[in-house]
């Protein structure tokens, strides 16, 4: 197996990017941890190495998982609630708590999809050797 680290002409396969940044593994190697914490990026992947705090994930994982738990739960919610007729606070514990319980899943993997993709696009430095880009 080949270093895609070493050799930056290489390829890298987006979709195992994104496999492994979903499963919160280094996009490199998918053997080391992505994250130090809940959401805290390491430097570096502890297996292969790999520099990871190019990374600029920003906003999109809290948008992205506002947006799947939103589609999620929204429907059922209409559906709990046509079929069951609950009162207001047990309608409101069931789904507050799967609202919470579905982000704080969610958001570690979106994160981790997006800096599997940042690196598989070799954006934000992750291009080893790539000219710096030139955005102001």
């Amino acid at each position: 197996m080949t270093d895609a680290r070493m050799e930056p002409d290489t390829d890298r396969q987006m979709s195992q990017a994104v496999w492994r940044g979903w499963r919160r593994r280094c996009p490199n190697c998918g053997e080391g941890g992505m994250f130090a914490g809940y959401l805290k990026v390491r430097d570096t992947c502890p297996h292969c190495g790999e520099s990871l705090h190019h990374h600029r994930a920003d906003d999109g994982p809290p948008y992205l998982t506002l947006l799947i738990v939103g589609h999620i739960v929204g429907p059922g919610m209409l559906w709990y609630f046509v079929a069951f007729e609950p009162d207001p606070f047990t309608f409101m514990a069931i789904f507050m708590g799967a609202s919470i319980v579905l982000s704080l899943w969610f958001l570690p993997r979106l994160k981790g999809v997006i800096v599997g993709v940042q690196w598989a696009a070799r954006m934000h430095g992750f291009g080893h050797g790539d000219p710096p880009s030139d955005v102001s």
